[in-house]
């Protein structure tokens, strides 16, 4: 008979790894590249790496009364494709809460206000290389936007083009593989999950956030 070792909890969760030095290696408009040395264990060879600093984002998957997800395409130039995506926006703004930043994201990118914020997942795009974290929402209770205060977008944001898709039929999209944008595609697959139970057991939109690196 096989026995097995007690399964760890599952849950991601702060390592003690002391950085022994930090410093900004290259400044970009949007986000740095930086270099840290930490060690693995206390004396221990000291490591090197380099990564983007991020400040975070945030997304939203906005779902009207009849369970259709909107869905926007927009241009990603270090990729050369046209994406189907979901409203997102970097959380650039001092101050600004995270589920202010999703509200004021899906006004100026779709137009959109929402009664209804719940957390669909908390995610880091890029680990290995990136400090972004992403918190994804779900968006519901839906209103337009008043024509005459509607954000005014531009560069590639000026040719967005938006579709109201059922769920199945982005799951569906998703496991195809026509669907590449990490936010959509979590997005969609949980708010896919969470709907076999009415959403009922969703995070609130005001939920903290203590995994995103920059608010610990």
């Amino acid at each position: 008979m096989t026995t097995h070792a007690p399964r760890p909890h599952i849950e991601d969760a702060l390592s003690p790894r002391r950085v022994l030095a930090s410093e900004a290696v290259f400044h970009g408009k949007i986000w740095d590249v930086r270099s840290d040395t930490f060690e693995l264990a206390e004396g221990s060879e000291p490591l090197r790496r380099e990564f983007i600093d991020h400040p975070g984002a945030v997304a939203i998957l906005p779902m009207d009364e009849e369970g259709r997800i909107l869905l926007l395409r927009q241009y990603r130039h270090p990729v050369g494709m046209l994406l189907w995506e979901i409203p997102a926006g970097l959380l650039d703004v001092d101050g600004e809460a995270n589920l202010a930043a999703a509200a004021r994201e899906l006004a100026e990118e779709a137009d959109l206000t929402a009664a209804e914020w719940h957390i669909l997942a908390d995610v880091f795009n890029s680990p290995g290389s990136s400090s972004e974290a992403i918190r994804v929402y779900l968006a519901r209770g839906l209103q337009d936007v008043p024509e005459p205060d509607r954000h005014v977008r531009t560069a590639e944001e000026a040719e967005i083009e938006f579709a109201w898709v059922d769920l199945d039929e982005a799951v569906a999209a998703v496991l195809d593989g026509r669907l590449h944008n990490p936010s959509a595609v979590v997005g969609i697959l949980a708010a896919h999950a969470a709907s076999r139970s009415g959403f009922a057991g969703l995070r609130p939109g005001d939920a903290p956030w203590p995994a995103h690196p920059a608010q610990r």
